[in-house]
């Protein structure tokens, strides 16, 4: 099976935020939760960079690790998903996660913000796939219809990509290829502006 991930072209983002509306008209996100959003950094200055920001699906997903109740649970696409029924919104999974995809979905005293939200992957949750159930505390399953993440398919310069972690990574090899980064594209060089001495 393929392992579906996000990834975000920093330097084809233009901070149109079509994703973000995307991603809350699909799902009719309520007024204060993004489930995606985009972080500009040196905003206005040289060197600007935006980015799409959600829950990146991880691997050995930190939230999963420190759910009290277990509600996490990874698909066979490699979707991080989790169970509202399970859920009791004491929040652990927001502190953990590095993205800040976990949010509560009202501001108020503990025990009163509800159920954790959080980025599908449009791969809706544990109800049965298209129930209205599922509609109602998820959003749509797209995967189950077989098609991608809105918030992908609506990004205007083909930032945001999703899909097959393996098919992603070679199209963007292919994009920083074609730049001429080369081997400098990312690492030490470009981290630390220094070079490597042998």
């Amino acid at each position: 099976m393929a392992r579906m991930k996000f990834l975000c072209d920093a330097d084809r983002c233009i901070e149109c935020n079509a994703c973000v509306t995307a991603c809350k008209n699909e799902h009719e996100v309520p007024w204060g939760i993004n489930r995606r959003r985009v972080v500009t950094i040196n905003d206005g200055k040289p060197g600007e960079r935006s980015i799409s920001m959600a829950c990146m699906h991880c691997t050995d997903a930190p939230c999963a690790a420190v759910c009290p109740v277990n509600c996490f649970y990874t698909t066979a696409d490699a979707v991080v998903l989790h169970s509202k029924d399970l859920c009791i919104g004491c929040g652990y999974c927001f502190y953990a996660c590095p993205f800040g995809a976990p949010q509560y979905p009202k501001v108020g005293n503990f025990g009163s913000r509800g159920k954790m939200d959080k980025c599908t992957y449009c791969a809706g949750g544990p109800e049965a796939d298209g129930s209205k159930e599922e509609y109602a505390k998820y959003g749509a399953n797209r995967l189950a219809e077989g098609k991608l993440p809105l918030c992908a398919e609506m990004c205007s310069t083909k930032s945001l990509l999703a899909g097959d972690g393996e098919i992603i990574a070679q199209i963007y090899k292919e994009r920083v290829m074609k730049r001429g980064y080369g081997s400098g594209a990312w690492g030490w060089k470009t981290a630390y502006r220094e070079t490597i001495e042998s």
